[in-house]
């Protein structure tokens, strides 16, 4: 498959208040295939979070670089939607408003992305509440009006930090199951940042794991789980068996502090969006 994004040698590096050079990642390097859903996990302050606002062109990185569809990234792009910890919707705003906030900066047609706006809502149970305001919908709503925000522009990759870590248990099952039905229906790349293990196992296509900061790939561990996945494969053997692998690297990492490179093929081939082996 074609790479959508591609990281060579990310290095990123911050001055503290002090003067002194952090280190946040480095020697970061692999690729997305496009289509691909990609989750990285790792301890906080691993880099992470900062991985994708380089990737969206919010932060360029000290060394190395990424290449969207070929192309370096050395600033804000329109090819990514980028979807945040918290929905971040404007109070004032009605939710069909909030999605039509980056169609009025960018300048688009608002009649044509006004259809869109309606259809997306409708694709994530939002029918009806249009013209509400943010205050008047419940947490798990507001992050599905989030991200039909950041698919307004139609981007062919969508980033997605923690988008669900604020929500309860069954809104956060709910909502996994209307993610995979938007990313398979779209057949966009997704990069995925959690801290639960088991959700990424249910989303992915593969795992990045990460060392300590400074982050670098532990490895990069396949899921070869049939597709559309639903709500109870938790207790599928296989299941179980890649988030027992993924825990046992992340307590590796946090005993020895000495990160191997390195991927795991776990159970054959990657499956594409569309449950077809690649």
């Amino acid at each position: 498959m074609d790479s959508a994004i591609e990281f060579g040698d990310v290095r990123m590096d911050y001055v503290d208040d002090d003067g002194e050079t952090l280190c946040a990642l480095t020697d970061v390097g692999f690729q997305a295939a496009e289509g691909e859903f990609i989750s990285f996990v790792g301890p906080s302050g691993c880099g992470k979070t900062t991985l994708l606002k380089i990737t969206a062109g919010l932060l360029t990185p000290t060394g190395g670089e990424v290449r969207i569809q070929g192309h370096p990234v050395w600033g804000p792009t329109q090819d990514v939607g980028f979807v945040f910890q918290s929905a971040v919707l404007l109070r004032w705003r009605t939710i069909l408003r909030n999605v039509m906030l980056q169609v009025e900066v960018r300048g688009l047609d608002k009649k044509d992305y006004t259809r869109r706006a309606l259809a997306l809502l409708d694709l994530v149970g939002l029918k009806g509440f249009e013209n509400k305001y943010p205050y008047q919908l419940s947490g798990g709503m507001q992050q599905r009006a989030a991200i039909c925000r950041a698919l307004i522009h139609d981007p062919p990759h969508l980033l997605m930090d923690e988008p669900f870590g604020a929500l309860d248990a069954l809104t956060r099952e709910q909502m996994h199951l209307e993610l995979q039905d938007i990313w398979m229906q779209s057949g966009k790349t997704v990069l995925f940042v959690t801290h639960s293990i088991p959700e990424s196992v249910f989303l992915s296509d593969r795992v990045v794991v990460f060392s300590p900061r400074p982050g670098r790939i532990r490895e990069v561990v396949t899921v070869d789980l049939p597709r559309p996945r639903e709500i109870g494969i938790e207790t599928d053997v296989r299941f179980g068996r890649l988030v027992s692998h993924i825990r046992g690297l992340l307590e590796t990492t946090r005993s020895s502090g000495r990160p191997q490179l390195g991927e795991t093929v776990l159970f054959g081939g990657r499956q594409s969006a569309r449950g077809k082996k690649a």
